[in-house]
């Protein structure tokens, strides 16, 4: 019997526990999801949208229960009242967009012919969800999987085993089926002998690379779609007419905030020469006042990392790139509660280059380098000179600047004057290292259902 177990950041406690489940028991559960796709997407689209944003609105009436069981779980600060704003703009968008999205599209409906393009669900479609954002990430799919007529099954995180256990919850008590939505524990074997065997329509992982690489050689040779966002070390250029108190608050907030575990956060920035030496010293300042603590306590404006594995990667990048030159700028004696496990001070590093494996690997934590760059030309080069592809923020006053560099940036979304923002507008995508496939927008429902053909002759 394999138990998995989440280890609390806060105090290194075993938090929660759950007993994995067989691979005959998971087989079961799948059976259950097929047999009941077909009458799920039968019911009427408003119908199911309802039920969707029921759910929704139930996840919510739980808030005071769920934002203390996150800060345990992976340890963001009670004072941030969890992931609602996010959760509900990104649900409540989905369900606008559902019958526009779906709507078939008509190319002749004249007395000779009816031709048209309809959208199906794909049937089960399997969500392994990630940590660090473990409801906002979730939603992402689950609520248009299920609007759009399939069923769905969710795996979280071990760090954060109790969410997808709480949403199936509030999902089944709002009124969506117990064999619609399930929640699964599944340690990796069996994970990978149900896609193997072909037991999912749709995969959506998000995690890291290997994890991907993982999910790709389980799926190989079943043609399962599947989509995929993976590691991530999204840059910030600052141009010489930025608005630098709002470039530094805007990026320090992307590179430092939940602890730097953020999917699109800001890892790596880089300056023009003319502002480099004002945004270096701002965004010490900036950092500086960050509070680190136990997230359990209404003050404490930086939590630990959600488990001291992670934070032990971001400290061993940091003490790399500072034995190759690099300045750590950051006073220690600042954050008495860095304790060499899972709390984290912040940290920014100057004298950076691109031999260090801090500006080219994915740190995942409140840490980040801060390059000058002469043009636009070097700052694009360096932007690109990576594995990862999620995000990039511009900053500059000129918006036709910005859309010249952003067409030969090689991302999933640039940003200008902004950072680390999903807007359920636009498809959220990423290239290269960071993976494939696209959530949110139109693109996201067309991406969890297939079209169909329909060419009638009438006479």
């Amino acid at each position: 019997m394999t138990v998995i177990k989440c280890i609390s950041p806060v105090d290194g406690s075993v938090y929660a526990e759950r007993e994995a489940m067989p691979l005959a028991v998971a087989q079961a559960a799948v059976a259950r999801a097929k047999k009941a796709q077909k009458a799920w997407a039968k019911r009427p689209l408003e119908e199911r949208i309802q039920l969707v944003l029921k759910g929704v609105a139930r996840v919510n009436e739980m808030a005071d229960e769920i934002v203390p069981e996150i800060a345990w779980q992976m340890g963001r600060p009670v004072r941030y009242g969890g992931e609602f704003k996010g959760f509900n703009e990104r649900s409540n968008y989905v369900a606008e967009i559902a019958g526009s999205s779906l709507a078939p599209i008509v190319i002749e409906e004249s007395d000779r012919f009816e031709r048209r393009i309809e959208r199906e669900p794909h049937g089960v479609v399997f969500v392994i969800a990630p940590w660090n954002y473990p409801y906002m990430t979730a939603i992402n799919t689950i609520a248009p999987a299920l609007m759009a007529g399939n069923t769905v099954i969710i795996k979280h995180a071990a760090q954060t085993l109790l969410v997808g256990e709480r949403l199936v919850r509030a999902f089944n008590e709002a009124g969506v089926p117990e064999d619609v939505f399930q929640n699964v524990f599944l340690d990796h074997d069996t994970t990978s002998a149900l896609i193997a065997a072909n037991s999912f329509d749709f995969i959506n992982f998000t995690g890291s690379v290997e994890g991907g690489r993982s999910i790709e050689r389980a799926a190989a040779g079943t043609f399962t779609p599947v989509g995929l966002e993976l590691g991530g070390k999204d840059p910030g250029y600052v141009m010489e007419d930025a608005d630098l108190d709002a470039a530094v608050d805007t990026l320090m907030d992307g590179a430092t905030y939940n602890s730097g575990q953020c999917c699109c956060g800001i890892e790596r920035i880089y300056v023009n020469e003319k502002l480099y030496d004002a945004f270096v010293e701002k965004s010490v300042a900036w950092v500086s006042n960050y509070k680190l603590g136990n997230p359990l306590d209404p003050e404490t404006t930086l939590g630990p990392m959600a488990h001291k594995r992670f934070a032990a990667t971001v400290r061993s990048q940091i003490a790399d790139a500072v034995s190759r030159g690099a300045k750590a700028l950051v006073d220690p004696k600042l954050f008495p509660a860095d304790d060499g496990g899972a709390y984290v001070a912040p940290q920014i590093l100057v004298d950076v280059d691109h031999s260090m494996e801090f500006m080219k690997e994915e740190t995942f934590g409140p840490a980040v380098g801060i390059m000058k760059v002469k043009s636009d030309e070097e700052a694009l080069a360096l932007m690109n000179d990576c594995k990862y592809g999620l995000t990039v923020s511009l900053w500059t006053k000129d918006s036709e600047r910005a859309a010249r560099i952003a067409r030969d940036l090689e991302t999933g979304t640039v940003f200008q004057n902004r950072a680390d923002y999903l807007d359920p507008a636009l498809c959220w995508t990423g290239v290269k290292e960071t993976g494939r496939g696209g959530s949110l927008s139109v693109i996201g429902f067309h991406n969890l259902t297939r079209p169909k053909s329909y060419h009638f002759r009438k006479a």
